[in-house]
């Protein structure tokens, strides 16, 4: 079945055909970049959906919890789902759209040669037959001029008036004509023969050579259209084991989810490490109460006027402490039994010293004088006092311990380091000075004398930092307890004395310190502001800053903060961290990012 010889005269509906294969093929390949875009549009909303919940905060202060392991687990396996999605998108678009396009240029090509090969015979053969035709045409006339020439010649050679040059004259007229009918004879033959051979050549070889590269050409261009149509579903397959690990690995994300694991991590976490409080002591309130009566009288024995009651002191300290804290509940006391009735007993009420009031009042002014305010409990404590917590003691016994204990092993590394450096420096000082020409080693001694001191500066952190940790692990409270913020105070200390701020101490002398006076109306209006500042933004520390003055804030290189206060023309831009403490960084340290619609301050996990 061949288009030459079945379909030698349907040249026009055939120019139709391929132009619409051709048509089609485009249409194919529209559909297919449509495609591609549709697995870029999802790979880039699934990438977006990714970084939208990825946690932007350090490895620090990341959650340990498998549940946010493993969900930090499934995106990265949808971050890499997405990323096969863009292989998809990237494979059709070369081996398919790319392709097809490639090709569709080279049919446009190649149909347009044939089918200008085609026309190019059909006008030759439209020539042949022109010149063919015009020879019969003139074959046709020279006949008819002969004959009337012919006709002329008889009636003048019969007419018996005719002269007989008139005759002659016919006669050579009828000669010429005939003459010439005979050269348009031949002349026709020979055209009819040329058109006849053009002709036999053009339908037997020419149109069905053109027809049949034009039916090659539609031949190929469908099997393309065949391999194109594989290679879109093979791209698709080649990415499905990837896909199903990624799938898989999702799964195992959510088989890691330890529920025990996460309490245990909760405990870790939160534990103080203070012991629960003991049992309240019965305080007796009617010792000062005179009785009279006859000796069998039951009485309560009297303390010595001097002395104070040491189970009073101790409640008395208790109740400081509901001044910092929350109220501890107590459980529902017992009624007291009924006192028996004794029809002889006077009792006399019961009689308060000046003194004993007067104290009493001196020491809820002293309570007040020492409360912070309010405001500074809530956002971890007022600025002022960051910078004398070096020793953490504002942590629960638990939480320091682990606190001090990680910032050993850090000064341990960076004491490591500085003496790798300084080893390396003595091997390139000992070569400089057995090869001089390579160096002088006297240019290396300032770098040597630096190292050694930043070794023996943080040998000292670390003994210190060690104190602290042994203190802890001893029970023994920090003599720096004075300096807790009023956080800690809900713990209840068995022995010893409690400070107004809730903090241990064995010292006397401390207990007459006098703190940092506050703002006289910041106790009044405490309560105006419970709630922190709202974030208005993020930062990312550019560098790190170690925030020494007072006020400033203690930032890592690339630890992300929220803004909370912009920067008012003086270089510094007040921020918080994500546990809740606040303070000014330099505004050139830090690379801002404010949000239009802040909704307030953000819920940290």
């Amino acid at each position: 079945m061949s288009w030459g010889t079945d379909l030698w005269d349907q040249f026009e509906n055939l120019d139709k055909h391929t132009q619409w294969g051709i048509d089609f093929l485009e249409r194919y390949a529209k559909f297919v970049k449509e495609r591609l875009e549709i697995e870029q549009t999802y790979a880039k909303q699934l990438r977006n959906l990714v970084k939208k919940y990825c946690p932007k905060r350090s490895k620090d202060d990341e959650p340990r919890f498998t549940s946010c392991l493993s969900f930090y687990s499934i995106l990265n396996e949808l971050n890499d789902y997405a990323g096969q999605r863009e292989v998809v998108a990237e494979e059709m678009g070369h081996r398919v759209y790319g392709e097809l396009m490639r090709y569709s240029q080279d049919l446009k090509a190649e149909r347009k040669h044939h089918l200008q090969e085609g026309r190019k015979a059909q006008q030759y053969l439209d020539q042949c037959w022109k010149q063919m035709d015009n020879s019969k045409k003139k074959f046709e006339r020279e006949c008819r001029e002969a004959e009337k020439s012919q006709i002329m010649f008889e009636r003048l050679d019969n007419d018996i008036n005719a002269t007989k040059s008139e005759v002659e004259k016919a006669k050579s007229q009828l000669y010429l004509r005939t003459h010439m009918a005979d050269e348009s004879k031949n002349e026709y033959a020979a055209q009819l023969q040329n058109f006849n051979a053009e002709q036999w050549k053009h339908f037997n070889t020419a149109i069905p050579l053109i027809f049949k590269n034009l039916q090659d050409m539609d031949e190929r261009r469908t099997v393309k259209l065949g391999e194109t149509y594989r290679s879109f579903a093979e791209v698709e397959r080649k990415v499905i084991p990837i896909i199903s690990k990624c799938l898989e690995g999702m799964v195992t994300a959510a088989k890691n989810v330890d529920e025990r694991r996460d309490s245990g991590i909760v405990v870790e976490s939160f534990k103080s490490g203070f012991e629960p409080p003991g049992d309240f002591p019965f305080e007796d309130f009617s010792q000062n109460i005179q009785r009279t009566g006859s000796d069998g009288t039951i009485g309560t024995p009297k303390n010595d006027p001097g002395k104070p009651d040491p189970k009073h002191a101790i409640g008395k300290a208790k109740n400081k402490l509901w001044l910092f804290g929350k109220k501890p509940k107590f459980p529902p006391s017992i009624p007291p039994p009924p006192l028996p009735s004794f029809p002889n007993a006077h009792f006399q009420s019961p009689k308060f010293p000046t003194q004993r009031i007067a104290q009493c009042l001196n020491d809820m002014r002293t309570v007040k004088s020492k409360i912070p305010s309010f405001r500074g409990l809530r956002r971890g404590w007022s600025v002022k006092m960051a910078p004398n917590l070096e020793d953490l003691s504002h942590l629960p016994p638990e939480q320091r311990r682990k606190k001090l204990q990680q910032r050993i092993d850090e000064l341990n590394r960076e004491l490591q380091k500085e003496m790798d450096q300084r080893d390396a420096l003595n091997k390139m000082k000992d070569v400089y000075e057995k090869n001089p020409q390579m160096g002088d080693p006297g240019s290396l001694q300032p770098k040597i004398s630096e190292t050694i001191c930043n070794m023996e500066k943080l040998r000292s952190e670390i003994h210190k930092n060690e104190t602290w940790l042994a203190e802890v692990e001893g029970g023994k409270q920090s003599t720096r307890s004075d300096r807790r913020p009023s956080t800690d105070v809900n713990h209840h200390a068995p022995h010893g004395r409690e400070s107004p701020e809730g903090s241990y101490t064995d010292d006397h002398s401390q207990e007459h310190r006098t703190p940092p006076q506050p703002d006289p109306h910041e106790f009044d209006d405490e309560f105006d502001d419970d709630d922190p500042l709202p974030a208005i933004g993020h930062c990312k520390a550019l560098y790190s800053f170690d925030g020494s003055n007072e006020g400033t804030l203690v930032m890592k290189e690339d630890e992300v903060l929220y803004v909370i206060e912009e920067d008012k023309g003086d270089g510094w831009t007040r921020v918080r961290k994500q546990s809740g403490v606040e303070g000014y960084v330099p505004t050139s340290y830090v690379e801002i990012t404010l949000e239009k619609h802040s909704k307030g301050a953000v819920t940290y996990i």
